[in-house]
């Protein structure tokens, strides 16, 4: 048996390892600023394809890496494109809601 302060310091370290790795799919949404350990973002191009039939492996392919990257899950390591695409969708929603927003601000304007 162990002792409970032992066991406590593990549930913790167990918390604190759940909780960053939510954090990280948390913020793989669009172009990433920071990784959640701290790190640098860097730009990467691989220039070795890994499987030669994968789109995202080919020649030249970009990644968003964290500048200290482990693979244990905790750390960035995002496609360009998936990044670039995220972003784009977001700002499509943005302009989306934008007429709305407009023809509110147009009623406050105008008044009878």
């Amino acid at each position: 048996m162990t002792h409970p302060y032992e066991e406590r310091r593990e549930m913790k370290k167990l918390k604190k390892h759940f909780n960053m790795l939510g954090f990280v799919v948390d913020a793989q949404y669009g172009f990433p600023t920071r990784c959640p350990c701290g790190g640098e973002i860097m730009e990467d191009a691989f220039p070795n394809p890994k499987y030669p039939s994968n789109f995202d492996t080919l020649l030249g392919s970009r990644y968003f890496t964290c500048k200290s990257f482990k693979d244990d899950g905790l750390h960035f390591h995002q496609l360009w494109a998936f990044g670039v695409e995220q972003e784009v969708q977001c700002l499509r929603r943005e302009v989306d809601d934008m007429p709305e927003e407009i023809a509110k601000l147009k009623k406050l304007i105008i008044r009878p």
